[in-house]
């Protein structure tokens, strides 16, 4: 492989003096050295050519023993030092102190079409920031952070990418659930790839120590490279850098909460300073629509990451990456005024985005109420996310209330408790939007087809990830490829693929892998 290696995290910023690889606290540094862990047995489960393409690898290259070897971290690309980044961060609300890479290991940064890209190995053994953990990963979570990040850009979401997927050859110990019951699994390795992996936390760190000199470098570094229009370093510079970030971190919210994703675990830690999806653990999609849900069964008790949560989730997050800055902009007023626009931005980005999702377009002052009736309605039976938005395209501006019912039903897990009085609710909602629809300058086809844009047809949800997991345990890696095809055109109608265009199956509503997910990895 001949790739244009850069290596400016490690070349710019201040290093870990010490290269023993022994879990310590690690000052003064934003990295450790450290060498991925060797592997039994590594082979290939899945790459992606589109990712290669981004960074000038070859199909040839990818069918060799040196791709396999270099992203299973049994080899080291020449004149590169891999490395485990340095970080904090506040966990389901509080402090946690030094973070960082624990079970994950920064290859190299390449250039590529005038584009830089980090490659990060996930699951290539321990780091100094591994606490008690082994910084490996298992087949099951591999395979849903692989498929997740390649679905989530295909769907219109800011995210991280994935490059490949590989097994160890090594079994690792994991308690799923943290009941006691553990157990061994096919240990795997996910290359991520991003132009950067710098998160809130790498800051939070910093600030913390009162290590307001490598905290200066760090901004200066991200801003230098990958926000190099906001110019050199000021205080403007740094509250133009806090904007842009609470605009990004806004904006990739609002395509979750417009796809009906949960994230799972938003800790600062797992906040990236590019306002992209970042970190794939517990994640989830919605099914039977409810701001309630959260997939997360750490979070099980207070939901603090529940769907509903997550646009007043980012602006906490950043409340905190506000106080990490602040030593270097030493004015609180003009940090609080940027929190404060988040909230306004986001109302209305929030309802721009929801009025996409069931088709107008026009300026309407009934369309937040129209909006409000629509999600009590959803939130009163089980109502899948998906298949709802999807088939309401369907219904056209002089349909009647039977026509449009008829329309959507497919959506409702209980379709025999639209009766009596949901049904009466769901009626008059009806006529108020068929009436709206009717002030729209756009014909019916031509609504269906931008509402078709905007509400995707497939997701990765978590029945269909464990039918590829179930199947991947026993060697059959073709769901993992048919699932990743479907997932490359989410909103296209895809006839031959209508199978997976239905309700979470009555299998998965309890089954661990589908409705119970933790942090393990």
């Amino acid at each position: 492989m001949k790739l244009n290696i850069q290596n400016t995290f490690t070349k710019e910023l201040p290093a870990d003096p010490i290269l023993e690889n022994t879990r310590r606290q690690v000052a003064n540094a934003c990295y450790s050295f450290v060498k991925p862990t060797p592997t039994a047995k590594p082979q290939l489960v899945h790459a992606s050519e589109e990712v290669s393409e981004l960074l000038g690898i070859t199909k040839d290259d990818l069918a060799s023993s040196e791709f396999l070897k270099v992203f299973t971290g049994n080899s080291i690309l020449e004149n590169t030092e891999p490395y485990a980044m340095c970080y904090g961060g506040h966990q389901f609300g509080n402090w946690a102190g030094q973070l960082g890479d624990g079970r994950a290991i920064n290859l190299t940064e390449i250039n590529y079409n005038n584009q830089q890209w980090a490659l990060q190995l996930k699951g290539a053994g321990a780091t100094p920031y591994s606490r008690t953990a082994d910084g490996l990963a298992v087949l099951r979570s591999s395979i849903r952070e692989y498929l997740c990040s390649e679905a989530m850009f295909h769907l219109g979401v800011p995210t991280t990418r994935a490059l490949s997927l590989s097994l160890s050859g090594d079994d690792v110990l994991r308690d799923m659930l943290y009941d006691g019951n553990a157990a061994y699994e096919k240990g795997a390795i996910v290359c991520r790839v991003a132009p950067n992996f710098i998160r809130f936390g790498s800051f939070e760190i910093l600030a913390a120590r009162e290590d307001v000199k490598n905290l200066k470098k760090l901004v200066d570094y991200t801003i230098q490279h990958f926000y190099t229009h906001l110019g050199k370093p000021s205080k403007e510079t740094y509250l133009a850098f806090f904007k842009e970030v609470a605009t990004k971190t806004l904006v990739m919210i609002i395509h979750w909460q417009r796809v009906g994703f949960v994230h799972g675990v938003m800790n600062t830690d797992n906040l990236s300073i590019l306002g992209l999806t970042i970190d794939y653990g517990p994640y989830g999609w919605l099914e039977p629509y409810d701001y309630d849900w959260t997939p997360n069964t750490t979070d099980k008790q207070n939901k603090r990451y529940r769907y509903g949560n997550q646009p007043n989730i980012g602006l906490w997050n950043l409340l905190k990456l506000a106080n990490a800055l602040f030593p270097l902009i030493e004015e609180a007023a003009p940090l609080e005024a940027i929190l404060e626009s988040y909230k306004t931005d986001f109302e209305t980005k929030q309802l721009q985005m929801m009025k996409a999702k069931i088709g107008l377009s026009i300026s309407d002052k009934e369309d937040q109420n129209l909006i409000q009736e629509l999600e009590k309605n959803l939130h009163v039976s089980e109502t899948d996310m998906t298949l709802f938005f999807r088939n309401l395209s369907t219904v056209n501006s002089n349909d009647t209330f039977t026509e449009a019912l008829t329309k959507i039903t497919d959506a409702f897990y209980n379709p025999q408790e639209i009766e009596g009085v949901l049904k009466e609710k769901w009626e008059v909602w009806f006529q108020k939007y068929t009436t709206r629809l009717q002030k729209e300058n756009l014909l019916d086809a031509d609504r269906k087809t931008a509402m078709n844009l905007v509400n995707p047809k497939y997701v990765l949800r978590n029945y269909m990830a464990q039918i590829a997991i179930d199947a991947a345990d026993k060697g059959d890696y073709s769901v993992i490829e048919e699932l990743f095809q479907l997932l490359k055109k989410p909103y296209d109608e895809q006839k031959n693929s209508e199978k997976w265009f239905v309700k979470r199956p009555e299998w998965a509503r309890h089954k661990v892998g589908c409705s119970k997910l933790s942090c393990s990895s």
